[in-house]
């Protein structure tokens, strides 16, 4: 293998360059998040393409060899610069599609305007995750022409979807996407100040129950009492999927222990909102019961709407589950558990049927080896000294199993600029404009890191 010979720019350097590049970074950012990109069906995708053309355009910016794929699915773009002789080649992944927005009322300005407010940035993406876009971007830039690494960038289209075609496009362009490490800028940090690698994610299962207990609607006062409702059915379906304590009473659900990052309750019941009185639910340890145990949640009911309803049985109602699973479960055997309880539990006789609508794996990274060490130097000296966590993400990004699937010998770290109280997916999502400052030194820092490891991948 080639000694490395390009010069790497020294942290004084980096600093003074992501400093400069800020500006540029934040307003290309907010040009971003101005596009409605949302590839869920039933949105307009034209606004997904315009998405993927401005990132092209940005890596274009960078001096990459830039192309715009798809595989049946939303565009992603795919931007390439050769490492220089003897140094690693570096991925890096984000995505550009975004959430829909819900209810607009629920917003304190237009969710595709952005506004800045006690140094946050407000908007749709503005988070999850086209900063995550230009995090990336910002390295590059503060190192112009001195890249001391090969980086591919893999932008998505339809991560927040389901990345339905991910998995095709990964095949299809494996031999120009193969990396000694891959940075995927989707996650988060552990609180304002202090920076965190995710090395476990839960895996999900999402699917619909339908209960049917009539052919057709019937008088309320004629025959209730004596004939189930559907709703009321469903109601009673649900309640069984927890126990006394909120614990998930699904039987062969993987749950697990072991989470060390101490949580305390006060701070998630500020960080997740919750009213006044209400409980926890689930026993173990707060980080168990959010990183490495399952959890249940309804999403919606189909049912009709209280100022609707007439005084009449319903005959068939429908909900949405979101089935989270610790590391080490297997989706397709948690569907199966849970149809099979949904099945079993169906009061008074009622038809049940189950249907699938995506599933995702779990994951476990091993942090340890050079890169990660690499990366927790760069955290440190970007957040001045702040000693990196190692933590648990509740939520799922599936392809991450599929990543280590197709590159097993690749450096995985899981990175990201969201905090607790950016409020991805749901109204007033927001980027705390110090911490993403932060993150981009902190690419920047890595890269240099990583070019100084060289080309041993663990």
């Amino acid at each position: 293998m080639p000694v490395m010979t390009t010069p790497i720019m020294s942290e004084s350097d980096l600093r003074a360059a992501v400093e400069r590049e800020m500006p540029g970074v934040r307003a290309d950012l907010e040009r971003l998040v101005r596009i409605p990109g949302i590839a869920f069906d039933g949105f307009d995708h034209s606004h997904v393409e315009r998405s993927a053309e401005a990132v092209a355009e940005l890596l274009r910016g960078c001096g990459l060899d830039v192309e715009i794929v798809r595989s049946g699915g939303q565009p992603a773009v795919i931007g390439k610069k050769a490492a220089p002789a003897g140094a690693p080649t570096v991925l890096l992944y984000a995505h550009h599609d975004v959430q829909p927005v819900g209810d607009r009322a629920l917003w304190e300005s237009d969710p595709f305007e952005p506004v800045e407010r006690d140094g946050r940035l407000y908007a749709r993406g503005a988070a999850d995750d086209k900063a995550g876009i230009m995090a990336h971007v910002a390295a590059l830039r503060a190192f112009g022409d001195a890249l001391p690494v090969g980086v591919v960038l893999f932008i998505e289209g339809e991560e927040e979807f389901g990345s339905d075609s991910l998995e095709r496009l990964l095949d299809e362009h494996r031999d120009e996407i193969a990396s000694d490490v891959i940075v995927i800028a989707d996650s988060g940090n552990w609180d304002i100040g202090v920076p965190a690698l995710t090395t476990s994610l839960r895996g999900i299962v999402n699917c619909f129950v339908e209960i049917r207990t009539l052919d057709h609607a019937v008088h309320s006062g004629m025959f209730g009492g004596a004939v189930p409702d559907a709703l009321t059915a469903l109601v009673r379906l649900l309640a069984t999927l927890h126990d006394d304590a909120g614990d998930v009473a699904v039987d062969g659900l993987v749950a697990k222990e072991g989470a060390s990052v101490d949580y305390p309750e006060d701070r998630i019941r500020v960080e997740a909102g919750l009213a006044e009185g209400v409980g926890f639910i689930g026993t173990g340890r707060i980080t168990d019961r959010i990183w490495t145990k399952p959890a249940v949640a309804v999403l919606g009911i189909d049912a009709p709407a209280t100022g609707e309803a007439p005084n009449a049985l319903v005959p068939t109602a429908k909900a949405k589950l979101s089935v989270r699973l610790a590391p080490g479960d297997d989706p397709k055997r948690a569907y199966a558990a849970v149809r099979d309880h949904l099945a079993k539990h169906a009061p008074w006789g009622a038809q049940v049927t189950v249907t699938l609508e995506h599933d995702g794996d779990p994951c476990v990274i091993d942090a340890s080896g050079p890169m990660f060490d690499a990366a927790r130097s760069a955290f440190r000296a970007a957040w001045d000294g702040t000693e990196p966590v190692d933590v648990g993400i509740g939520g799922s990004i599936p392809f991450i199993a599929t990543f280590q699937e197709m590159f097993p010998q690749a450096a995985i770290l899981v990175t990201g600029v969201e905090d607790p109280h950016a409020r991805a997916h749901g109204p007033n999502e927001s980027l705390h404009l110090g911490e993403f400052a932060r993150v981009c030194l902190a690419e920047a820092l890595l890269l240099a890191n990583v070019a100084r490891t060289g080309t041993n991948r663990r």
